[in-house]
């Protein structure tokens, strides 16, 4: 075991209160993704974050905890939009390694790197698409076939949710994960929410264990089908955001 066993706890405590269960090949699996982390992020920028707590606190742990939405449990098919460093799909895939993971950047280094680890971790049935959002929920493989869609992207709400819910199949969930503050977004996003086919359902408060992080899953169900011309070509859902 590595001499990290004493992030152990926390990481276990955070699955627990999640209703899920911890192992050491769990374990083992996060600390080998945080030391490749690392190291690629010499080559390929992944993340500004380097000190290892804060990679398992603010990556980690702010990743799995959306498995505090209970119906993220149910979910078989999953995809992740604008992955960067594999947050939160690669460890929702540890954590849940039953689930199909899709991983989606439009960074094809940042793919590259992501396959190796997968690889090196030893996490099957997972797949990347490297890409624009805009551009694969066109194609009749991907266009309303998961169970939920994840992205920790920095894109406002109103911009992700056309990125995002033309992926979703009717009756799943789109979940955001989102900074402390996200009432101004969501009101600005709700309009382009039902434009797409879904509706708000839900704001889930995450706390960060061992820390004062406070984050929020925007919980979004679609309802009906999105309509065909969404998402707009490449570039416009930022040019000009759905009102």
């Amino acid at each position: 075991m590595s001499e990290c066993r004493k992030y152990y706890d926390i990481l276990e405590n955070a699955v627990e209160s999640c209703g899920l269960s911890f192992s050491d090949k769990k374990y083992e699996q996060f600390i080998k993704y945080k030391d490749l982390l690392k190291e690629w992020n010499e080559k390929v920028n992944l993340t500004a974050i380097k000190e290892d707590e804060e990679i398992i606190k603010k990556h980690f742990i702010d990743s799995l905890k959306v498995f505090k939405f209970e119906k993220l449990k149910e979910a078989k098919k999953i995809i992740d939009i604008g992955t960067g460093g594999g947050f939160p799909g690669i460890p929702m895939k540890i954590i849940k390694p039953e689930i199909e993971m899709v991983l989606l950047d439009s960074l094809r280094k940042r793919i590259n790197v992501l396959e190796d680890i997968a690889n090196k971790i030893e996490i099957t049935d997972i797949s990347t698409i490297h890409g624009r959002a805009e551009e694969f929920a066109k194609q009749a493989k991907y266009r309303e076939k998961f169970d939920a869609v994840v992205s920790r992207a920095v894109a406002n709400l109103t911009v992700l949710s056309e990125f995002c819910i033309p992926y979703v199949k009717v009756g799943g969930y789109f979940v955001a994960l989102k900074g402390p503050s996200v009432e101004e977004e969501i009101k600005e996003a709700k309009n382009a929410i039902s434009i797409l086919g879904a509706k708000l359902e839900n704001i889930l408060e995450i706390e960060i264990e061992d820390s004062d992080l406070k984050h929020n899953l925007v919980i979004i169900k679609k309802i009906k089908n999105t309509p065909k011309q969404y998402p707009r070509k490449a570039g416009s859902a930022t040019k000009k955001p759905l009102k």
